[in-house]
Order: structure tokens, then C-alpha cells, then sequence
């Protein structure tokens, strides 16, 4: 078993995709649906079979630099994964190319969720197994993230970490003492993975239990609280709004939604802030802060001008409000049907620009939500607040403590350095994609969805009417290549790609 785990990261994860195959293809094989079962289990087989040949030319490989070879295989898993998670798709008879089977898969191992079949279309099977990769990709994420990103000073850590201008940050983290224990990355992959799981799996368990209760199918019920925990957002039956649960399946998967506004919700995740209550941590309070600062703004903006006789409709409103700008802030991208009472009582839609911004601000760090994340801006904030008391009192002398002190300067300097390669980003991606002939506003709406890992944020914008399945292959893979940036961050990237990093 030693020797398994010391082949290459990314060998390892492939036969990770080939034995997740095998849970569809049963899953198709009780349902007798024998054909869907035969595609997942050939594919699975023939997974299994190239792995371990690989794995034979590779078995002694030794990277001089772990942390490097690490980092690389995280990037590589984005590259080569869901090429190998398309596999199935193309034994399915589904009338797609492989470049269409990529870019879904690349979608949901990314957590994006963006789609390009009409729910009704596929086979049940196939959207267990849709939900399944959007699931094991935002476990992945996480085990990253504070494995391998948070002890080379990346990924959001930091800004808590770092102690000047942008020193140290792709080169280790001197703050992060409990991850530093274990020096060899495959060791801390496994140590977390194993830490993470019970608790990501249990949580999952819990809330599809909910569901179950509260009058969802028992499949759609599983696949919609896989999309919660991961914040992909995949739905077998287009949202929401289509499931029988109803208000009461909104209520918990809300309440399971702020599993993502704070790495605190699992173990081993805390990275710097160990002697801080839960209750006390900046991300959450922000995070609820914004919920509650967006709800009230979405909710007066329905309320203008109206004098509504009837208390049940702003009521539904309010939680609709409160619902959907919780599942944007989390880059989850589900609606709720609230909003139609929303539509009926005010006769107003919701405001897809608030949408974008709360996709683009993001959940927390180190957990499953994309975007800027909300430990950067609030880095940002505080430094502002201090600018501003300067101003009014230019001899102060800034208090909290040492640690407060650098995320008011060092960590908001790298914050703001990723703001500004984040909105980089997405000028890029857009200019790329108006080449293909689109648009300026859709190409920002559908770049904005895909850099933020918020899929189903394109197609129910209201006033638009987008959908991922008109685009052509060479927009796919703008939008495939913006997911990817989107889910490692441009930080990361460099980081990959600096000359220091190379000669280490």
C-alpha cells in the first residue's frame, strides 16, 4: 500500500476517477438500465487498465521538489481529469462530441456547474454521476487548499500570513504552524483527506437525509445536497424551483450553504486563527453581514412604490432575497422559487448585477466557494477603515495586535494584487471571447459565471437569456480555460510558473 501511494499525485487521482465510475454504472445496473451501465463500467475498466500502466513506468518516480510536483499535479488534475471523467459521456449515445463531454465534465470537477443538456434529456444515472464529480471536485479543492496551497502561502492564506509586501507568497507560509508539522505534502494530503472526509461525507448524509423528509425523490435529493456541500450547483431537475421539498428543502440547504462562508466548518482548516472563536471569525461575519446588508437591499428594491395588502407575499420575498443571495455569496448558483412571489407581489425582478457581485466576492477560504473570497476583501476592508482613521488622526497607532496589523498591510497589499489580477482575468477572457462574434454583455455575463465558479448564474440572470449549449467549441474552451483559472487562482499560477520556483 506505501508503495501505491508513492506514485505520482496525479496517477493516483486517475484511478480515483476510474473506481468513482464503477458507483453510476450499479447505480444504472438496479435501475436496469443496462445500457447506460455497460458505458460507465467499460469506461471505468479501461480507466483502470491505462492507470496501471502508468503506474508500472512510473513506480520509481522521485520529484526533487514536492512542493512544486504538488502544486503541478493540482494543476494538472484540471487539465487531464476531466478528460478522463468524459470518458462515459461518449459511450452513452448522446448525440455530443468530445469537446462537449470535456467541457461538462471540466464543469462539474470544477464545481462550476454549468450544463450543457436540458435536465430532462439525460439519464438518471448520469446525473448521479454529474453530481458526483461536481462533489468529489469540491472535496478535492478543500484537501488542496490547506494541504498544498495554504503551506506555500497560497490560496487566501496569505493574507494572514504574510508579513510584507507580498514576501514569501508561492514560497511557504511561516505562520501556519499546525500544517508545517508534516513537511512531505503526500503525507499532509492523506492526513487531511482522511481528517475532511467524515465530516464533508457526514454533512452530505445529513442534509440528503433532510431532503428525503421533507418530500424530494431520494436521487435528486442526493444530488442536490452533493451540489450544496460543494457549491457546484448541479441540479437533475433544473433548480430549485422544480423539486418537491419546497420551502422546507430551501430552509436546510440554506442552513448547510453557510458551511461555505467559513473554513471553520471543517476540522484541521482553521490555518492561523486556532484561538478565535467560531463566532468571532471575520469570514462569517462578513459573510452573514453581506447576506443580511443584500436581502434588505433586493427586499426595498421590490418594495419601492408598492403598498402591498397582503403580508404572506413580502414575507416569501424576504426569504427569497435572503436565499438567493446566500447561494450566489457561495458561487452555488441556485434560485429558489420564492423569487416568483418576489416577481408577483412587487411585479420587479431581482437585479442581476447584485448577482455578479456577490459571485465575484465569493465564500471563504480553504472550503469549497469561488471568487475574489471574503478574507481578502476583508483584508481590503480593514485597510481602508485604517486609511480612512489616519486621515482624521494622522498619529494614530493602529491596535488588534501584530496579526491584525499585517492583514491591514501586508495582507491586504497581496488581497489587492489579486483583485486586480482577478479583474485581469476577466477582461481578458471577455476580450477573448467577443473574437468568437458574441457580444460584450454576454461574454462578461458568461465569463463572470465561469471565472467565479458560478454556472448557473448566466442562465438565470433575469432579462437574459443565455445558454451554455449555443456556444461553439473555441467559446467552450475560453469558458474551460477561465473555470480552470477560476478554481486555481491566478496567484497559483504564477506561483506554478515563477522562474525562483523552477530552479528550487
Amino acid at each position: 500500500m506505501r508503495r501505491l501511494l508513492n506514485l505520482p499525485f496525479l496517477v493516483i487521482l486517475m484511478a480515483l476517477a476510474g473506481l468513482a465510475m464503477l458507483v453510476p454504472a450499479f447505480h444504472a445496473l438496479i435501475l436496469r438500465d443496462y445500457a447506460v451501465a455497460r458505458g460507465f463500467f467499460y469506461s471505468g475498466f479501461i480507466v483502470m487498465m491505462l492507470v496501471g500502466m502508468i503506474a508500472i513506468a512510473t513506480l520509481n518516480f522521485r520529484s526533487r521538489n514536492a512542493a512544486r510536483s504538488h502544486l503541478s499535479a493540482l494543476a494538472g488534475a484540471y487539465l487531464v481529469l476531466p478528460l478522463v471523467l468524459a470518458l462515459p459521456l461518449t459511450q452513452l449515445r448522446l448525440e455530443i462530441g468530445y469537446g462537449d463531454a470535456w467541457f461538462e465534465m471540466l464543469s462539474s470537477f470544477t464545481t462550476t456547474g454549468a450544463t450543457l443538456f436540458d435536465p430532462q434529456s439525460l439519464p438518471l444515472s448520469l446525473h448521479l454521476w454529474r453530481a458526483l464529480v461536481g462533489w468529489l471536485g469540491g472535496f478535492f479543492v478543500v484537501t488542496m487548499a490547506v494541504a498544498v496551497l495554504a503551506p506555500m502561502n497560497l490560496g487566501g492564506a496569505e493574507v494572514a500570513t504574510s508579513n510584507g509586501a507580498g514576501r514569501g507568497v508561492g514560497r511557504g507560509a511561516t505562520g501556519v504552524s499546525q500544517i508545517a508539522k508534516i513537511a512531505d505534502p503526500s503525507q499532509r494530503i492523506i492526513r487531511y483527506a482522511g481528517m475532511f472526509f467524515p465530516v464533508y461525507g457526514g454533512l452530505t448524509m445529513l442534509l440528503w437525509l433532510g431532503l428525503i423528509l421533507a418530500g424530494d425523490p431520494a436521487l435528486i435529493a442526493l444530488c442536490h445536497a452533493m451540489a450544496t456541500l460543494s457549491t457546484s450547483g448541479i441540479s437533475p431537475v433544473a433548480g430549485l424551483q422544480s423539486s418537491a421539498s419546497g420551502l422546507a428543502g430551501e430552509v436546510l440547504i440554506f442552513i448547510f450553504l453557510l458551511t461555505a462562508l467559513t473554513r471553520r466548518s471543517l476540522p484541521g482548516a482553521v490555518l492561523t486563527t486556532q484561538g478565535v472563536p467560531i463566532w468571532q471569525d471575520p469570514e462569517l461575519r462578513l459573510g452573514l453581514m453581506i447576506v443580511a446588508t443584500g436581502t434588505f437591499a433586493l427586499f426595498f428594491c421590490h418594495w419601492i412604490g408598492l403598498a402591498p395588502a397582503v403580508t404572506t407575499q413580502p414575507l416569501r420575498a424576504l426569504w427569497g432575497g435572503a436565499f438567493v443571495v446566500l447561494s450566489y455569496l457561495t458561487t452555488t448558483g441556485f434560485d429558489t422559487s420564492s423569487g416568483d412571489w418576489a416577481m408577483a407581489w412587487a411585479g420587479l425582478k431581482s437585479p442581476g448585477l447584485v448577482l455578479m457581485g456577490l459571485a465575484i466576492m465569493g465564500g471563504g477560504v480553504a472550503t469549497t466557494a469561488g471568487g475574489v473570497k471574503l478574507l481578502r476583501i476583508y483584508a481590503l476592508a480593514r485597510h481602508g477603515e485604517r486609511e480612512l482613521e489616519r486621515l482624521i488622526h494622522p498619529h494614530s497607532v493602529g491596535g488588534s495586535g501584530q496579526p491584525a496589523r499585517n492583514m491591514r498591510n501586508a495582507g491586504a497589499y497581496v488581497a489587492w494584487v489579486f483583485f486586480m489580477l482577478f479583474g485581469l482575468s476577466i477582461t481578458v477572457f471577455t476580450a477573448a471571447l467577443t473574437l468568437t462574434g458574441m457580444a460584450f454583455e454576454p461574454a462578461l455575463i458568461f465569463v463572470v459565471s465561469c471565472l467565479t465558479t458560478t454556472g448557473p448564474l448566466a442562465e438565470n440572470l433575469p432579462d437574459v437569456y443565455l445558454l451554455y449549449r449555443d456556444l461553439n467549441g473555441f467559446a467552450q474552451s475560453i469558458l474551460g480555460a477561465a473555470m480552470v483559472v477560476g478554481r486555481l487562482e491566478t496567484l497559483a499560477l504564477l506561483a506554478l510558473f515563477a522562474p525562483d520556483n523552477w530552479r528550487r
